[in-house]
C-alpha cells in the first residue's frame, strides 16, 4: 500500500476586513508519476469549484534533468493558458512579486476558486504512449476527484478525519496559494499491482491517486481500524461517483493479501506472482546492466531453434537498456545464423560481427565493436592424437578453427552439426596430418552416444588429456576437448574486465556444465531446469526449462 502522504498548508484565518472578499483562492496539488522526460501542467477555475469550467496549459520541456523532490515543475496558469509564476512553492504574504501577481482587480464582488493541478512525469520514464495517454486522461480526471472530495467536506461527516483541511470554498477571503501537496505514484509499482489485480494500468493508478488525494484531505487509514473503515468507504464513493473501475486500495489490498495466503496454503510454486508481463517491462528499472546467455539447451529449445517468446522477452529487454551478451559454445557465424531466423542478427539485433561475445567455450572473445580481444588454440599434439583415435575407433571427430570446422570422414552424426546446430559444414581433410596443418584448432568435438561418451570416450580422454587439455559436456551426446585452464567462464571474465563491467552488474542463463564457472561468476546465476545436477547445484536459480521459454521466464522474473 501506499505509505501515509503528508500534506503542506498554510493556516487560513478569514481577515478582518472585507476589502478582501473579492480576492481569488487557489489550491495547488502536483500529481506526479515516478520515472521520465515530460511535464503536464493543468490549470482549471470554478467559482467554488462549481460550476465546473476549466481552462488548461500543456507543457512538454525537453531538456534539463528534472527530481520530483528536488523542484516543482509546474506553473500557475491564468485562465487564458498563459504562465503566472514558476515552480509552485509556499509563499509568504510579504513576498510582494507574488501578492502583486494574486491581486489583479476583480471583476466581480463573486469569490472566485482556482484549482490548479499539475501531472508530472519523471524523466527515467520511457517516452512510451501508454505513460503519455494516461498523463492526458489524468488532466482530466484529477481535477474532477478533487472537486467531488471538496464537496464531500462540506456535505459529510467525519468520526476520524483530520478536520485542519476544509472546504476552503467557504472562506471569505483567501489572499494566498494553498499547497496540499503532492501525490508521486511510481508507475512500476502501479503496474505489478495492476498485474496482479487484473486491473487496468490507468485503472490502478486512478486508484492509488484517490487514495493519495484522501490522505492529502486528512483520512489516515493507519491510525484506527475506524479510520480504515471510513477512508475504504470514501474511496469506494468516490470511484464509484467518477465511474472509475476496481475497489479501493485499501480494500484490493486486503483481497490481495487474502488471495496470497491462499495460494501459500494450496500451492509450493508461490514465485509465479512476480513474473512480469510480456510488454511491461517499460514500467520495471533494470536490475542489472548485462545479461549472458547460453545458447545450446538454453536459449535454443530442443529443436535447436530460438522461439518467437525467448526473441521478444530479449528484444525488450535490450529496448529497456539491457545488454545482451552470447557466450556459447559455438562459432560466431553459427550463432549469428540461427538467431537471424528470429530478428536477433545484425546491427539492431543483440549478435553481429560488430557486438561483443564469448564463443568456443571462451576460447575466442570479441570486444567492443565485435573486435577480437582473445583466442586460444589446441595443443596440436593433442590434435594429432584425436585424429588418429577417430580413425582406428569410426568415433566421428570435428575441429573447430574459428569459422570453419573440419573433419576426417563423413558420418551421418557430422551432418546434424550443420543441418541441426547451424554451424559451418564440415571440411573432409584427407589425412590427420592435413587437418593439424589446415589451421589452428581452437577445440574438438567427438559425437557418440551419450552412453558411449560416459563409458568409453570421457574417461579415455579425461586421462589422456590430463595437464594438456580439458574435457567438458555441453550436451550429453558431445564430448569436446578444450585447452587446457580455459573456459566459457574465463571468456565472460575477460570480457568483463574489457567492457569495465562489474561481475555484480551481471545476470547468466546456461544450462550445461561448460556453464558452471559464467553461472557462480554472475551477481544471479540461473539454470534451467533441463541442465545438468552439476549446474542446477551451483545456481542462485533453477528456471523453466528450454522447451518453456526458460529464457523469457528468467527475464520477466529475474532482469527488472
Amino acid at each position: 500500500m501506499l505509505p501515509r502522504l503528508s500534506f503542506l498548508r498554510r493556516s487560513l484565518h478569514p481577515p478582518s476586513s472585507s476589502a478582501m472578499a473579492s480576492a481569488i483562492s487557489r489550491v495547488t496539488t502536483t500529481f506526479s508519476l515516478e520515472l521520465s522526460p515530460i511535464t503536464f501542467s493543468i490549470s482549471r477555475s470554478s467559482s467554488n469549484l462549481s460550476p465546473f469550467r476549466y481552462t488548461a496549459r500543456f507543457d512538454v520541456p525537453s531538456s534539463s534533468k528534472s527530481s520530483l523532490f528536488g523542484r516543482r515543475f509546474h506553473a500557475l496558469c491564468r485562465e487564458d493558458g498563459r504562465r503566472l509564476s514558476g515552480p509552485t512553492r509556499i509563499v509568504s504574504t510579504s513576498n510582494r512579486e507574488y501578492r502583486k501577481v494574486r491581486r489583479r482587480p476583480a471583476k466581480s464582488k463573486e469569490k472566485q476558486l482556482e484549482l490548479s493541478v499539475s501531472i508530472c512525469i519523471e524523466e527515467e520514464l520511457p517516452d512510451d504512449p501508454e505513460i503519455l495517454s494516461i498523463a492526458e486522461l489524468l488532466r482530466l480526471n484529477v481535477p474532477m476527484a478533487m472537486k467531488l472530495a471538496f464537496d464531500r467536506l462540506k456535505d459529510s461527516n467525519y468520526k476520524t478525519r483530520d478536520t485542519v483541511i476544509q472546504d476552503v470554498g467557504g472562506f471569505e477571503s483567501i489572499e494566498l496559494s494553498l499547497m496540499l501537496g503532492d501525490i508521486v505514484i511510481s508507475v512500476e509499482t502501479a503496474a505489478r499491482q495492476a498485474e496482479e489485480r487484473g486491473h487496468t494500468l490507468i485503472d490502478e493508478i486512478r486508484i492509488l491517486m484517490v487514495h493519495g488525494l484522501l490522505h492529502l484531505l486528512g483520512f489516515d487509514h493507519e491510525i484506527s481500524e475506524d479510520a480504515e473503515e471510513e477512508t475504504e468507504k470514501e474511496e469506494e464513493f468516490l470511484l464509484k461517483s467518477l465511474g472509475w473501475k476496481g475497489k479501493g486500495l485499501i480494500q484490493s489490498a486486503y483481497d490481495a493479501q487474502t488471495n496470497a495466503n491462499f495460494c501459500m496454503e494450496n500451492s509450493n510454486d508461490n514465485i509465479s506472482k512476480d513474473r512480469k508481463k510480456e510488454g511491461s517491462l517499460r514500467f520495471y528499472k533494470p536490475k542489472f546492466k548485462y545479461i549472458f546467455c547460453d545458447m545450446d539447451g538454453t536459449l535454443l529449445n530442443s529443436k535447436s531453434q530460438a522461439s518467437l517468446t525467448n526473441a521478444r522477452a530479449l528484444k525488450e529487454a535490450s529496448s529497456r537498456g539491457v545488454k545482451i551478451v552470447i557466450a556459447t559454445g559455438k562459432a560466431r557465424p553459427s550463432a549469428i545464423s540461427v538467431l537471424q531466423m528470429v530478428d536477433l542478427a545484425g546491427r539492431e539485433g543483440i549478435i553481429s560481427e560488430h557486438s561483443p561475445g564469448v564463443f568456443l567455450q571462451g576460447l575466442l572473445v570479441y570486444g567492443i565493436n565485435g573486435r577480437e580481444i582473445f583466442k586460444r588454440n589446441l595443443d596440436p599434439n593433442v590434435c594429432r592424437e584425436a585424429g588418429h583415435y577417430s580413425l582406428e575407433h569410426k568415433v566421428p571427430l570435428i575441429a573447430f578453427c574459428e569459422d570453419r570446422c573440419l573433419t576426417l570422414f563423413d558420418h551421418p552424426l557430422v551432418d546434424t552439426l550443420h543441418t541441426v546446430y547451424h554451424e559451418p559444414k564440415a571440411e573432409i581433410m584427407p589425412s590427420v596430418e592435413h587437418l593439424v596443418a589446415a589451421a589452428d584448432t581452437q577445440k574438438l568435438i567427438f559425437f557418440d552416444t551419450a552412453e558411449g561418451i560416459a563409458t568409453n570416450l570421457r574417461p579415455y580422454w579425461s586421462e589422456a588429456t590430463r595437464g594438456r587439455a580439458s574435457v567438458i559436456q555441453a550436451v550429453p551426446d558431445m564430448l569436446e576437448i578444450v585447452p587446457f585452464g580455459t573456459s566459457k567462464g574465463s571468456g565472460v571474465k575477460m570480457l568483463l574486465d574489457h567492457l569495465g563491467v562489474n561481475a555484480k552488474e551481471i545476470m547468466a542463463i546456461g544450462d550445461g556444465e561448460n556453464d558452471v564457472e559464467m553461472l557462480e561468476l554472475a551477481s544471479l546465476g540461473i539454470a534451467l531446469s533441463n541442465g545438468s545436477e552439476k549446474t542446477k547445484a551451483v545456481a542462485d536459480v533453477i528456471g523453466a526449462s528450454n522447451d518453456e521459454d526458460g529464457v523469457a521466464d528468467a527475464i520477466y522474473r529475474y532482469a527488472f
